[in-house]
């Protein structure tokens, strides 16, 4: 158990969703990733046999002790196998990192990099490269900073993330839905509707945290993963990925917070440091706290929370604030408000003398108060005007 956390804030490990888990609860996938081999070899077959047994076994004892710290995980990322289906598993036409090489420049001679990236990795001697940074258009007008790993580093983030994944799939929440295998936008929003529809929903905490991906403590990050792998050498990879910073217009910046957008590794880390500075603490909080019902979806850091009492609401948001300073981050003070939104809002507005209920985006939709054809209380949604526009605009 870490220090750090005070008696109220020590890690609690999620229990095993129930049958009867609701919408918001749905129970996470856990298919292991598959790979398609270069060519037709009965080696590499079995070694891709031996590598799926390998992290099935990881899978099973994840799943068997919860708490369990694994100290030996290095040697399945730096198996050939491993690393050759993380290479396949790439995006072939992704753009190249600072050393401009691109996929399948990487795949002339491919068996013999991978031998090489192999031995470096056994004997310590790999190293990390600055990410390539680059900006791409956000709907709000604004820019996204990403950043584009060179494709040896993308191998290996992307094969850590396959063990990570084994491990950290098991733990992660049902109403956990960005960047997860089996788990999409739509099963996000249909899941909000579904919540708000069924449950004592009248107000609705539309939450964004500001700038996470360039807030995140690194100190805190690797003080939550070492709370499950206790693997120094794969710790050690990350905080490598971590400090080795970007390349933006020939200059190198580092940074002591903050993961770029855009390699194998950042949206599985983004999870991980939001399932113990958010998702358990809120499990927690509606099972201790909440006296109504609590409704809850998160994808990445973005997410809703529906309440049945406008007092637990505005509490909850308070203690939010206080609970994200503790880990260096904090709400967007434009993009995070309480609403009334549910299946009263309308008629308790009327009857106040106030206008329509307020409607909130998420993923790509606005969510409307609305009513079904035989008069019952619905969700509505619709696209965002802006990505709407944008749409019929590229179309034109």
């Amino acid at each position: 158990m870490m220090n750090g956390y005070g008696k109220s804030d020590s890690l609690i490990l999620p229990e095993k969703p129930s049958n009867k888990a609701g919408a918001t609860e749905e129970v996470e996938g856990r298919r292991l990733a598959k790979g398609k081999p270069l060519k037709s070899s009965t080696c590499r077959t079995q070694g891709r046999e031996s590598v799926s047994r390998g992290l099935e076994r990881i899978r099973q004892a994840a799943d068997r002790d919860r708490k369990q710290r694994f100290t030996a995980l290095f040697h399945h990322v730096y198996d050939v196998d491993q690393l050759r289906r993380a290479y396949l598993a790439l995006k072939r036409d992704a753009a190249p990192g600072i050393d401009g090489e691109t996929w399948r420049q990487y795949g002339e001679g491919v068996e013999e990099r991978l031998q090489d990236l192999f031995h470096r990795l056994k004997r310590g001697a790999y190293r990390a490269n600055p990410v390539l940074r680059a900006y791409i258009p956000k709907r709000d007008g604004g820019q996204r900073s990403i950043g584009i790993p060179t494709l040896e580093d993308k191998i290996v983030q992307r094969a850590v993330a396959e063990v990570f994944g084994v491990i950290y799939e098991l733990d992660f929440l049902g109403f956990s839905y960005g960047f997860r295998p089996k788990r999409d936008a739509h099963q996000a929003i249909d899941a909000l509707s579904v919540g708000i529809v069924t449950k004592k929903v009248n107000w609705v905490l539309d939450a964004d945290i500001r700038g996470f991906f360039d807030t995140l403590d690194h100190e805190w990050l690797v003080k939550f993963i070492k709370h499950r792998v206790g693997d120094r050498r794969i710790v050690r990879l990350i905080q490598k990925w971590l400090k080795a910073g970007a390349l933006e217009e020939g200059e190198q910046i580092q940074s002591e917070v903050g993961t770029v957008q855009g390699g194998s590794i950042s949206p599985l880390l983004a999870n991980i440091y939001l399932h113990y500075v958010f998702d358990l603490w809120i499990q927690r909080w509606r099972k201790k706290q909440a006296q109504g019902d609590v409704i809850v979806v998160r994808w990445a850091d973005d997410f809703i929370v529906g309440f049945e009492q406008r007092s637990e609401g505005e509490r909850f948001l308070s203690e939010l604030r206080e609970r994200l300073r503790k880990f260096g981050l904090e709400l967007h003070p434009d993009k995070t408000r309480l609403i009334e939104f549910g299946r009263y809002a309308r008629s308790n507005r009327a009857r106040r003398g106030e206008g329509k209920p307020e409607t909130f985006n998420f993923l790509g939709f606005t969510h409307i108060c609305s009513e079904t054809k035989k008069g019952g209380f619905t969700v509505l949604r619709k696209t965002v005007r802006k990505r709407l526009q944008a749409k019929l605009k590229e179309v034109k």
